[in-house]
């Protein structure tokens, strides 16, 4: 395969029995991208497709998020992630009065991954001080985007929600710089305050 190759597809439009990136890769790179699948490693999946093929004829990174997603279908397996279950107040209760120190505040932090964004709950306490994830909030990748579901953001809401009836009941202050969307830039508690 020279440059200029054309791959086609978009996200699921071809299917990787009749995809030309899947069919060009060996059998042993084959076997190698389907268990880093069976692992839910996407990324080191794509990479590995991608890197199976000389710089001048690489697919393109959309055409092998195709195959990847393709082969996620094929084995099984979801490629988007499912939402984390809805959050326990009574069970996240415990968590904080197993801390060590004094729980001073509540926070909600945004952060990102490489399916996309999600909200941390966050304990942080004196005495150490120091800060403690107590859940991560995830209600899908960044596809929904993509597709308009996003604003409002229903992991900022469940952690905004949480966080301030933990903050109530242990009569500290709950904090969330940016509620209405994703900035893990957003100023701390601890600097803010």
């Amino acid at each position: 395969m020279g440059a200029g190759v054309e791959w086609g597809g978009r996200y699921g439009l071809n299917t990787v029995m009749d995809s030309p990136i899947w069919a060009t890769l060996s059998a042993a790179e084959r076997s190698t991208v389907d268990g880093l699948i069976r692992r839910d490693h996407r990324i080191a999946a794509v990479a590995r497709v991608r890197e199976a093929f000389p710089a001048e004829s690489r697919p393109g990174l959309y055409e092998t998020l195709d195959v990847v997603a393709e082969r996620y279908r094929e084995l099984g397996q979801r490629f988007e992630r499912r939402p984390t279950p809805p959050l326990d107040l009574t069970a996240l209760t415990e968590q904080v009065e197993a801390l060590p120190g004094r729980t001073v505040a509540f926070e909600a932090l945004w952060d990102g991954d490489s399916d996309g964004w999600y909200v941390d709950l966050i304990a942080l306490t004196d005495a150490p001080v120091a800060e403690y994830r107590l859940a991560t909030v995830r209600h899908g990748g960044d596809l929904r985007l993509f597709n308009g579901a996003v604003p409002p953001w229903p992991e900022a809401r469940e952690a905004e929600t949480v966080g301030r009836a933990l903050a109530e009941q242990f009569g500290v202050p709950f904090h969330f710089a940016s509620p209405d969307e994703p900035d893990n830039d957003a100023p701390r508690w601890r600097t803010s305050s």
